[in-house]
Parts: structure tokens; sequence; C-alpha cells
């Protein structure tokens, strides 16, 4: 297993008036955990393995972004997924110029930029069936606040997201779509794997007044496998 990491800009992580303040690493560790399995334990999985792979669910997490011109009044993605259908997407929207690094922009202010109308679809089928049709300077948003708690499973669960009907509109606005075929995106039981295409149609209230990135998020369910000469192979046919 060999693990990268990427440091950021310090104009990405830091926020200043000054701009020249710098994000220095003295010392940095990485803490794995190891577990000692006792011998008995290792003979019934060499043993197991000689029959057949051992198989691991894993929710795989693909991270696009797609950059929309400034001047531009509406936007279409027509290939957002081309393969294996996601069983859930979030999407949101962030000035260019933060995604990029800038002292003075927040990176994670997931702005709304008056967003009029969003809809996904697969292949013909629109997703949801009727398009969210907000609209942020009336305050009329109750819709695409909604989908944040249907999109992520929650929303018949006792529990919440810290995100008030009004900070939804000012810096967490995030659209969530669970397009499994039963909304069990947070279940633990899978569906039979889909192929297709999804498109994304966006429009706004006014052209755009700067570049800005839309950031999508999607989990697929997928399978690792390992064979038993410890071969790793991650198996997208599931």
């Amino acid at each position: 297993m060999r693990i990268k990491l990427t440091r950021s800009r310090d104009a990405f992580v830091l926020t200043s008036t000054k701009k020249k303040e710098r994000f220095i690493i003295t010392d940095i560790k990485l803490l794995i955990r190891r577990v000692r399995v006792s011998p008995s334990v290792l003979l019934a999985h060499a043993a197991a393995l000689e029959k057949a792979p051992a198989k691991y669910p894993i929710t795989r997490v693909d991270l696009k972004t797609f950059t929309i011109s400034a001047g531009l009044h509406d936007k279409t993605i027509p290939n957002l997924h081309l393969g294996q259908l996601p069983k859930r997407l979030i999407i949101g929207f962030v000035s260019n110029q933060a995604f990029n690094g800038s002292y003075e922009r927040n990176p994670f202010n997931f702005h709304h930029f008056n967003i009029i109308y969003l809809n996904l679809y697969d292949g013909s089928q629109p997703i949801p069936a009727q398009p969210l049709k907000p609209n942020f300077n009336k305050g009329l948003y109750v819709e695409a606040y909604n989908i944040l708690f249907s999109g992520t499973g929650i929303h018949w669960k006792d529990e919440g997201n810290d995100i008030t009907y009004e900070d939804y509109a000012n810096g967490y606005t995030l659209f969530a779509f669970d397009i499994s075929q039963d909304l069990s995106a947070n279940e633990h039981h899978w569906n039979l794997q889909r192929q297709g295409v999804v498109r994304l149609e966006l429009l706004f209230s006014a052209p755009l007044p700067e570049p800005i990135n839309c950031i999508v998020y999607s989990e697929f369910n997928n399978l690792i496998e390992i064979d038993k000469n410890r071969n790793f192979v991650v198996d997208y046919n599931v």
C-alpha cells in the first residue's frame, strides 16, 4: 500500500489581509493502526484464500470539478458520469479564485450564485422528476434545502446536519441526490449495478459575475478483492 499526500497552497489554507503569511510544517507524522493476528486466524485466512479471493464491499468516492466561465447564464455538463452510475451525488459551487487559493476567499464557501434551475438526467430520465427551481433572492428554496436531508439519508431519522434554513443560503448551498433504485444510498444492502450517462443542467438568474467551479462528489458501490498471493484488485463490475 502506498499513500501520497499533496500539500495545498498557503493561500488556500490561510485567510489573511496581508497576503504574506506562510504555513510552515515543522514536524509531521503518519499514524497507522496495526493489528497482531493470532496464528490460527492467519491459517484459516490462508485456507479460505486458496478456495476464493476475499471480497470487501467499499464505497468508492469520485470527485470532479467543472469550471463555468464568467458571463454565462446557463451551463450543461453532458457527461457528468459515463459508465457505472453512482448511488449518490452532491453538487456545490465555489468561486474559482477561492478554489485555486486566495487569502481573501473561503474555498469552503458553497455559494448559490443565484441558481434558479438545476436538474439531473439519467439518460432521458430526469432526477428528480421535477427540476429544482430555487429563488434565493426571495428566500424560496425549501425543496433544495430538503434534498440535503433526503439525499444524505437522514430525513427519516432523528438526526441533523447543523445547517439551518438560513445557513443553507449563506455558504452551505449543496444539492444532494440519492439516485439508487430504491433510495437506499445510505443503507447497507446493494442494488444491481446500472450503466448509463448522467447529465447536469444549470440555469442562473443573471450572467455569472466571475468564473466558478462546479464540484461534484459521487459515491459508488464496488468491491475490493484480495487473492491468495495478496494481490489487490478493485472490481468495478459488481
